[in-house]
């Protein structure tokens, strides 16, 4: 006996909303993530100017914190070995002081008139426009 099967073949269908939630979830999960990860650097908050210029990029940068740290090109160092440093260093190269805003001027001014005694004839103060 032969019996007649009424198989019908339905169109298969892929349910896109799953795929789409998973999506998105992953989307949020990156973009709240990736804001924690914190740059490697000296944080300092410089004070605004009007008038500024953009320096070359060939410098020696000096960095001051806001908790009277000094960093010569991001290496930490005290004020007796920032001076002795920039003593041996060459007097065709120009000074950028990065000082935080909360920094006593006279700690800048001081590392200035350092660096004018020396021969140093360019020296910069890095601020925000």
């Amino acid at each position: 006996m032969k019996f007649k099967q009424h198989l019908q073949i339905e169109d298969a269908q892929l349910n896109m909303v799953p795929l789409i939630n998973c999506i998105f979830l992953l989307l949020i999960f990156f973009l709240l993530t990736s804001n924690f990860i914190s740059q490697p650097g000296i944080k300092i908050n410089l004070p605004k100017a009007v008038t500024s210029e953009v320096v070359q990029k060939n410098t020696v940068v000096i960095t001051i914190t806001y908790d009277n740290r000094f960093y010569l090109n991001e290496a930490p160092v005290t004020l007796v070995e920032l001076k002795s440093k920039l003593e041996k260093a060459s007097n065709s190269e120009p000074i950028l002081i990065k000082a935080d805003r909360d920094v006593a001027l006279i700690k800048v001014v001081n590392i200035w008139d350092f660096c004018r005694d020396i021969g140093i004839k360019q020296v910069n103060i890095a601020t925000n426009q």
